[in-house]
This record gives structure tokens, C-alpha cells and sequence, in this order.
């Protein structure tokens, strides 16, 4: 199966041996029967393939991992309860009190959140790289390096070949939050990048009812993860959330070209309208980095449009997004349903005002997560709206 399309749909699962089902089956259970203390013995020792307890592994998240793990182009996979026990699993799988991770921003604000609290509860320092360089914010005492390809909410893009070369030369793993972009637009592994994570709660699910995180990798890596995320700290991923997920991926390459499609529609018409200082889309020719993106991403520029009022307020923003019938005002991303947030009130509200600033989140910017809707309708939704504000006179 050379291409991602099939695959989405055919890997890491066939029909079920017991009755031919095609659907993989959701093995919701806690435990399992091993039959002998002796083979028990064995499945717990790791020296027999088997299961034993839902925790530590189930058929039907394993059919998820295993496909994940194909379109990722990785050696293995994890899935866990939600993106956020992911990058938590991660940061306390492979670091230790008296490391650094140096993150590239901005990220997402929960991210962000969660890397600036670990000097203080676990003595892992975060050191944010945006302002000095990520050559010059690396120390001797430097073990991570966590980038997001297309950041949330700016859509500022990373040179991943450029990032993972520099970590590599230094032995510093690497990790990639590619829940924006998903297979089919970029695997981090491929630029090589060590870790790629997602939260699976967006694109991969797709219909905003199921909630999980992965991350897929070398082997050792991932399995190190698995052993504090799963084992010491429980962020397991249910049989029913991973059942979800498998039907979401199977129509994956098909949304994603639609959300491209919606999007690059969306901020062309933002891009010329007067209330707007700013659009914010790698598909746009005047993005300052749309020839990275051209060379990193495949097959569209994501479902995701970010744009800055000319009037940068909150009660403007608030104008715009109470007065919008087809976006629905919600923080996640992803889904057939177009959404819209005020990233400085909701997803970046747990970073200061001072961060939020230099980040270019600021009190006039709008995230938008295009949906699969006919984007003439989106269009008209979004001019419907923007009509409440003065134009600029520039």
C-alpha cells in the first residue's frame, strides 16, 4: 500500500478472526484470560505475546497504534487518554529533575502552561527559544527540543530538517506537535524529527466526540513512555475512544483536503477585507514563510486561519465572533463543524499577558478551525459578521 489514502483506511487492522468482522472490533474489557499461571507469568514478564490488563494494553487501541504508526512512517505508537497525558507522559518518560526543554514558541497555551510548571514541581527547567534562537537557548543541560511545524494560534511555521539536524548533532531528542498538519500534510519523522505527537481529539478523530493524544517514534523511546505514561502515571486511551479514532482516520486524507480547500478560500477573502490588518494562512502568497511550507507540507496548508482586526480590541473581537451563525465559538479544532475562538481569552489565557504579547496573540486575533462546509457559505458567514466594524482607512 504505497499511498496514505489506502492506508487510512487498511493499516494496522483486517477482519476479525473470530467472526469476519470488518470493523475492528471494540474489546471493551478490563482484563484478560491468560489460561495458565505459567503463560500469565510469561505475558507479564514480557516473554509471551498476549494481554492482561486494559491499562497496559487493548486489541482495539493497538489496531490504532499500529495504524498510526504507518502513516507516521515510525517504528511504533502510543495512544493515550488525551494529547495533553501524551506530552505530559513524554516530558516525564525521557527527562529527569536537573534537564532542560527548550521549546520553540509560541505554542499551544495548555502546552505552554504545562513546561512552564515542571521547574518548580519536578526541577525540569523550559526554556522558551523565540526570542534568543534555538542555537543560542540550548545549554549543556539541554535533553529535549519540542517544536510545533504550524504554531497555534500565529501559524508561524519551523524548519523541521533545520531543528532536528541541530538536535542530532548534539544527541538532544526532538519532538514534534503535529496535531495541525496530521500524515497527510506533514510527518516530522521523515524530516527527522525523533518523536511526532498529536492530539488526536482534533483532525485524526474529526467529529468532535472522542478524546485522545499519540505520540509514535523509535521504539525504545515510545516504549519508555508507555511505561511511565501507561504504567506509573494510567493515561490510558478507552476501547471505545480508540474505535472512534480508527473510524475517523479512514476518511482522514478526504477531510484534510477539504479543511485545505475551505481554508485557503477563508483567507484569501479575509485577506483583502478592510476590517482586517492581518491573515495569518501558509497557503497565502504573501505568508513570509509559504516557500517553507511549499518544500514541508504535502497535499494543502491545513484547516486552520488566524486573522487581526484593524480595531485589535476585545469587545471588537467579541462583535465578530457573537455575531457568527456557522462558526461556532468553541476551543478545539479540527472537526467537520467550523469553530471560532479568541485565543487570548481561551486557549492562551494561562500564559501572561506579557508572553501572549510577544507571541502575537493579542486581544484583535480570531482563530479560525475551517470546516468541511462549502466555503462560499463560510465566506458569507464570516462577511455577515466582520460588517458590524469600521473599516480601515489604510
Amino acid at each position: 500500500m504505497n499511498h496514505l489514502r489506502t492506508r487510512a483506511v487498511h493499516a494496522g487492522q483486517a477482519p476479525d478472526p473470530a467472526h469476519g468482522a470488518i470493523a475492528t472490533p471494540i474489546h471493551q474489557t478490563t482484563a484478560f484470560g491468560y489460561g495458565t499461571l505459567e503463560h500469565g507469568a510469561a505475558i507479564f514478564a514480557g516473554k509471551a505475546p498476549g494481554y492482561r490488563y486494559s491499562r497496559f494494553a487493548n486489541p482495539t487501541v493497538h489496531a490504532l497504534e499500529a495504524k498510526m504508526a504507518d502513516l507516521e512512517g515510525a517504528p511504533a505508537a502510543l495512544a493515550m487518554s488525551s494529547g495533553t497525558a501524551a506530552t505530559s507522559a513524554i516530558v516525564l518518560g525521557l527527562l529527569k529533575p536537573g534537564d532542560d526543554i527548550v521549546f520553540l514558541g509560541p505554542l499551544y497555551g495548555g502546552t505552554e502552561n504545562l513546561f512552564r510548571s515542571l521547574a518548580g514541581r519536578f526541577g525540569i527547567r523550559a526554556i522558551d527559544a523565540s526570542e534568543q534562537g534555538l542555537t543560542a537557548s540550548l545549554t549543556a543541560n539541554t535533553r529535549m527540543v519540542w517544536v510545533e511545524p504550524l504554531t497555534n494560534p500565529s501559524l508561524h511555521l519551523h524548519d523541521l530538517s533545520q531543528v532536528a539536524a541541530l538536535c542530532k548533532a548534539r544527541g538532544i531528542i526532538s519532538v514534534a506537535d503535529s496535531t495541525f498538519c496530521t500524515p497527510c500534510l506533514t510527518r516530522p519523522l521523515e524530516h527527522g524529527i525523533n518523536l511526532v505527537m498529536h492530539s488526536m481529539t482534533k483532525y485524526l478523530g474529526g467529529h468532535g466526540d472522542a478524546t485522545g493524544g499519540l505520540v509514535a517514534g523509535a521504539a525504545a523511546l515510545v516504549s519508555a513512555i508507555r511505561q511511565t505514561g501507561l504504567g506509573q502515571v494510567g493515561g490510558n486511551l478507552a476501547p471505545q475512544e480508540a474505535f472512534l479514532f480508527l473510524r475517523g482516520i479512514k476518511t482522514l486524507p478526504l477531510r484534510m483536503a477539504a479543511h485545505c480547500e475551505g481554508a485557503l478560500a477563508v483567507a484569501r477573502f479575509l485577506a483583502s477585507h478592510p476590517a482586517v490588518s492581518a491573515t495569518h494562512y501558509p497557503g497565502l502568497n504573501e505568508h513570509p514563510q509559504h516557500a517553507l511550507a511549499q518544500r514541508q507540507m504535502q497535499g494543502g496548508y491545513g484547516g486552520m486561519v488566524s486573522f487581526e482586526l484593524s480595531v485589535g480590541t476585545r469587545a471588537q473581537a467579541a462583535a465578530v465572533l457573537d455575531r457568527l451563525t456557522l462558526f461556532t465559538q468553541a476551543v478545539s479544532l479540527g472537526d467537520v463543524d467550523s469553530l471560532a475562538c479568541h485565543p487570548a481569552s481561551t486557549t492562551h489565557s494561562f500564559i501572561s499577558p506579557e508572553a501572549r504579547a510577544k507571541n502575537g496573540v493579542g486581544e484583535g486575533l480570531i482563530r479560525l478551525s475551517v470546516g468541511i462546509e462549502h466555503p462560499n457559505d463560510l465566506i458569507a458567514d464570516l462577511a455577515q459578521a466582520l460588517s458590524c466594524l469600521p473599516l480601515s482607512s489604510g
